[in-house]
C-alpha cells in the first residue's frame, strides 16, 4: 500500500497540471468516468456485494447498511451525476470582479481552485464518484478515503475514475484513493498540511469529534442532520401531511432525513394523531413531549432524543404554544442542516426563515430538496453546516477559492 505522504505528493502535482486544464478536457473525463462506470458496473456491484457480505456478517445496522448498498439503479444514477457536472458552468477563471485603483492598477479577483482536496467519508460509495467528480471538474486533485467497510466498492469506482483520467491525457493521480483502511491513516490525512489545501468530512458524530480533534489542515465540516418539519398554526394540513411523510420515509438514512416534528398546538390534536397513524403504519417509532404522548401513541422523548440524527425509523415530537416556542427548540436542537416550515401564512414564513439559524430554511416542501442536484448544482460533494468558507450544499464554486491578478505599467510605491 502507497504510504498516504506520497499519495498526497503524487496528488498535489496532479493538482498543479489539473488547475489549468481546459474546460472540455476536464468534462471530456467525466463523460468517459460515466460511460466507463455502466460498462463496468457488473464489476463495481460484484465488489460491493463483497462489502455488503462483510458488513452483514459484522452485524451493521440497516441505516449505515443501505447506505453502503450499490444497485444498477444507484450506479447509473452515479453516471448521470457525472454527466451533470460536466454540463455546468467551469467557474475555473470566472473574474468575480474588476476595477482599476487611483495608481492606474487593474485588479482582477479571480477565481481559482482549492488544490487537493482530502475527503474522508463512511459507508457510501457514491461519495467516490460524487467527489471524484466534482473535485475534477473545479480543477482540484482529490484525495479519497472511504470507510474499511466500503473499500472494495471504492477501489472500483476509483479505478473507474482513473482509468477516465488516463484516456483524456489528464494525470490519473488527479483522484487518488487510500486503500490502508487502518485508523492511523485518518489521522494522518486530518494532519497532511504539506499537501492537502482543504479536508471534508462524510460521516457521523464519532468522524467529525476526531476531525476537529486531530486535523491541521483547514477543514469543512459536513455535519449531522437533525433536520427539524414545523407544522404551523397556518398550515394546509393535507399538505403538512405529505411534506412530513416524505421528509421522513423518502429515505430514512440520509442527513436531509426528518428527524423531528414539531407542531403547533391549535392543530396538533387533528395533525398529532393522523400523522402519527400514517408513519407508524410505515415502521417509523415515534417518541413525544407529554403533550404529544396526549393525543397519540408513542414513547416518552428525552433531551438526547430531540437532538438526535437517527438516521433510521425514529422521529420525535413536540408540541409549542407558539411560533416563537418553534423557532427556539429548532434553534436548541438542531444541527444547522435544514429546517423545514409548512404554512400558509406569509408572516410567519418570513419569521421562520429569516429567524432559524440553519444552512437552509424550506418553506413549503420536503426537507429531502437539500441536496445538491436537486438545487441544480449536479452532484455534490456535502452539505456544510458550518458558515466559513460554504455553507450548504457544497458543489463547483464551494470547490474554489479566489485571487488577486494587478496589471500595472511600472508603477512604484512612493
Amino acid at each position: 500500500m502507497t504510504p498516504v505522504a506520497e499519495l498526497g505528493r503524487r496528488a498535489q502535482v496532479a493538482s498543479r497540471a489539473l488547475a489549468t486544464a481546459p474546460t472540455d478536457q476536464k468534462a471530456a473525463a467525466l463523460r468517459t468516468a460515466a460511460d466507463l462506470l455502466e460498462e463496468r458496473a457488473p464489476e463495481v456491484l460484484a465488489a460491493n456485494a463483497l462489502d455488503q457480505q462483510a458488513a452483514e456478517t459484522s452485524g451493521m445496522a440497516p441505516g449505515p447498511l443501505d447506505r453502503l448498498r450499490l444497485t444498477d439503479d444507484r450506479v447509473a444514477s452515479m453516471a448521470d451525476g457525472l454527466r451533470q457536472v460536466a454540463n455546468l458552468a467551469d467557474p475555473v477563471g470566472d473574474v468575480l470582479e474588476e476595477w482599476t485603483t487611483a495608481a492606474g492598477l487593474a485588479i482582477q479577483k479571480v477565481r481559482v481552485p482549492l488544490g487537493v482536496v482530502a475527503i474522508i467519508y463512511e459507508n457510501r460509495p457514491n461519495v467516490t464518484s460524487d467527489a471524484g467528480g466534482l473535485c475534477l471538474m473545479s480543477g482540484n486533485a482529490a484525495l479519497l478515503r472511504g470507510s474499511a467497510t466500503a473499500l472494495e466498492s471504492n477501489r472500483a469506482v476509483t479505478g473507474v475514475l482513473r482509468d477516465a483520467l488516463a484516456k483524456v491525457d489528464l494525470p490519473d493521480d488527479a483522484i487518488v484513493l487510500v486503500d490502508d483502511a487502518s485508523h492511523d491513516t485518518v489521522v494522518e490525512v486530518m494532519r497532511l498540511t504539506e499537501y492537502v489545501d482543504c479536508l471534508i468530512p462524510r460521516g457521523g458524530p464519532d468522524l467529525v469529534g476526531s476531525v476537529r480533534e486531530n486535523a491541521t489542515v483547514p477543514v469543512i465540516i459536513d455535519g449531522d442532520g437533525n433536520c427539524h418539519v414545523y407544522v404551523d398554526a397556518g398550515a394546509d394540513l393535507e399538505q403538512a401531511l405529505a411534506i412530513v411523510v416524505n421528509s421522513k420515509l423518502q429515505r430514512p438514512s440520509v442527513c436531509n432525513a426528518a428527524e423531528s416534528l414539531v407542531v403547533h398546538e391549535s392543530v396538533a390534536d387533528e395533525f398529532v394523531p393522523r400523522v402519527s397513524e400514517a408513519l407508524a403504519a410505515k415502521g417509523v417509532e415515534l417518541v413525544g413531549d407529554s403533550a404529544a404522548q396526549a393525543l397519540a401513541p408513542m414513547g416518552a422523548a428525552t433531551d438526547d432524543d430531540f437532538g438526535r440524527e437517527f438516521l433510521d425509523l425514529k422521529l420525535s415530537v413536540a408540541v409549542t404554544p407558539t411560533l416563537d416556542a418553534a423557532i427556539a427548540h429548532i434553534n436548541r436542537y438542531g444541527t444547522g442542516h435544514t429546517e423545514v416550515i409548512v404554512t400558509r401564512d406569509a408572516d410567519a414564513a418570513r419569521r421562520f426563515t429569516t429567524e432559524v439559524d440553519a444552512a437552509v430554511v424550506i418553506h413549503n416542501a420536503s426537507s429531502r430538496f437539500t441536496d445538491g442536484e436537486r438545487f441544480g448544482f449536479g452532484a455534490e460533494i456535502g452539505i456544510s453546516t458550518q458558515k466559513l468558507h460554504a455553507r450548504g450544499p457544497m458543489a463547483l464554486r464551494e470547490l474554489t477559492t479566489y485571487k488577486y491578478v494587478v496589471h500595472g505599467d511600472g508603477q512604484v510605491v512612493s
